[in-house]
């Protein structure tokens, strides 16, 4: 069974080597959706949604109301997404839930989705 969350956080970034005004120093407010996967327990949860916001916000800690710069060379939505994926697996290792997919929308109209 599949469950999901949404977060968000605030943060800024600029494109390196990019034409356009994205090269400059700008701001957002990301919006993450996470989709997990697993069975259904004894106790009749896949994941008590307590514990998958806990999970989510750890993965997205350091990254609010930071530069991305400062944590990646390229932060393009892409690379943004990639590395929340990453860490939210890295949360989720020590347990039998399956991350599905992650969409993050950076601000209000578009969005990138690894599935």
């Amino acid at each position: 069974m599949k469950l999901g969350l949404v977060a968000e956080f605030d943060a800024a970034h600029f494109l390196p080597g990019y034409n356009g005004k994205c090269a400059n120093l700008h701001g957002h407010t990301y919006k993450v959706e996470a989709v997990v996967e697993g069975s259904v327990g004894a106790n009749g949860f896949v994941m008590d949604f307590y514990d998958l916001k806990k999970t989510l916000s750890a993965a997205l800690a350091d990254l609010d109301h930071r530069c991305l710069n400062e944590l990646l060379q390229n932060p393009t939505a892409e690379t943004i997404a990639q590395e929340i994926c990453r860490r939210l697996k890295q949360e989720l290792e020590s347990t039998e839930i399956r991350l599905v997919s992650l969409k993050l929308w950076e601000g209000r109209n578009k969005w990138v989705m690894i599935d």
